[in-house]
């Protein structure tokens, strides 16, 4: 995986996490985010913010259930956010001690 295709990963599982009406208020009250910070990140001059990217997927990471949902409705094998999220972190070479 490049870093195009772990942000072409983290912009799907942000597009899943916004329609999902239970999840998306749990998601921007722990980011203390609204709407309009969202629409500001991802519309920035050099691209969708990073940041905004890694906590998408720290946020989907945290529960098994919404990797599964999430990989289930984007076609994806489960451990594919696992390794966007390494590569847009910074943090690809993981150790599993």
């Amino acid at each position: 995986m490049n870093d195009a295709r772990a942000e072409e990963i983290s912009l799907a599982a942000l597009g899943w996490l916004c329609a999902q009406d239970e999840l998306l208020p749990v998601f921007l009250a722990a980011s203390g985010a609204n709407a309009q910070d969202l629409r500001a990140e991802l519309l920035t001059d050099s691209g969708p913010d990073r940041n905004l990217l890694v906590a998408v997927l720290d946020f989907i990471l945290m529960r098994d259930d919404t990797v599964i949902a999430c990989c289930d409705a984007q076609g994806l094998a489960f451990d594919q956010l696992a390794h966007a999220h390494a590569l847009l972190s910074g943090t690809a070479q993981m150790h599993w001690t």
